[in-house]
């Protein structure tokens, strides 16, 4: 097994944004013989974390990656109220971490709306991008209700949870627990209501075909047999980049890293020996 050094770190964005994250290096005297390595940068999702990415980001540093992961504004152990949660501030994050772990040419990998920030960086800083591989994310919107289904869906939290068990139990998985702080009364969530709600403002009214039609670099797009993708989004993506790989994964619904990891991993490691 390929030999890894793993680092943490926070960066500093100009609106005073503070952005943990981590580095998995592998030894280059470990790396597996035959199979040319990359960098990937990793992207979570609405209100998620860069712990999701663990088992996924040891499997790919164990095929000799480097693998960096990092908590999204307003997400995670990032700064809680951002000044602002924009589309272009995430984007912007990323090329920020891009720029100052000196990552690029790097392969963009994200989920759901980690996935449409890695979409959107790669249509506007093509130079910096060298894969796109999306999980469960597309161009799709606008989609006046989403933020109401968002606000919905954090206010359905029975919060606080009474224990660890209780939160997986409604949560889905373990790795959904973990960002959970307790209290005298329980576990509570990390996330600011506003925040999360205001991630998703601009897909509420903004479609993103065009930037996903100025996307030139070898993608692949991951969608779960249970998914959340809108039925007809998938083919339209192809029909405007026909060169698109899409990969369906069985057993799987929008968390296919946490569903399926195993497969995923699989898929993602034959994309990226090409």
């Amino acid at each position: 097994m390929t030999r890894t050094t793993s680092t943490s770190g926070t960066l500093t964005t100009p609106d005073g944004t503070h952005i943990p994250h981590r580095d998995h290096i592998p030894h280059r005297d470990h790396l597996p013989a035959g199979r040319p390595a990359t960098t990937l940068l990793l992207l979570h999702g609405l209100a998620g974390h860069q712990g999701e990415w663990d088992t996924l980001a040891a499997q790919l540093s164990a095929d000799g990656h480097r693998v960096v992961t990092y908590d999204a504004r307003g997400h995670g152990a990032a700064t809680r109220t951002p000044a602002t949660a924009t589309r272009e501030a995430h984007v912007q994050d990323a090329v920020a971490l891009i720029e100052a772990l000196d990552l690029a040419p790097v392969t963009l990998l994200g989920q759901s709306l980690g996935g449409h920030t890695a979409m959107l960086l790669a249509a506007s800083h093509p130079q910096l991008v060298k894969e796109l591989i999306l999980i469960e994310a597309g161009p799709a919107g606008p989609t006046p209700d989403l933020p109401a289904r968002i606000a919905t869906w954090l206010d359905s939290w029975p919060t606080p949870f009474t224990s660890l068990e209780d939160a997986e139990a409604f949560l889905g998985h373990e790795a959904w627990t973990r960002t959970l702080v307790r209290r005298d009364d329980g576990w509570h969530p990390t996330w600011d209501r506003a925040t999360i709600v205001a991630s998703v403002a601009e897909l509420a009214t903004t479609a993103y075909w065009e930037e996903w039609s100025r996307i030139t670099c070898p993608t692949l797009l991951i969608q779960g047999e249970h998914g959340t993708m809108r039925a007809e989004e998938p083919a339209t993506m192809l029909a405007h980049r026909p060169r698109t790989q899409l990969v369906h994964v069985p057993d799987a619904a929008h968390d296919v890293h946490l569903d399926q990891p195993t497969r995923l991993h699989e898929a993602i490691a034959a994309f990226l020996r090409g």
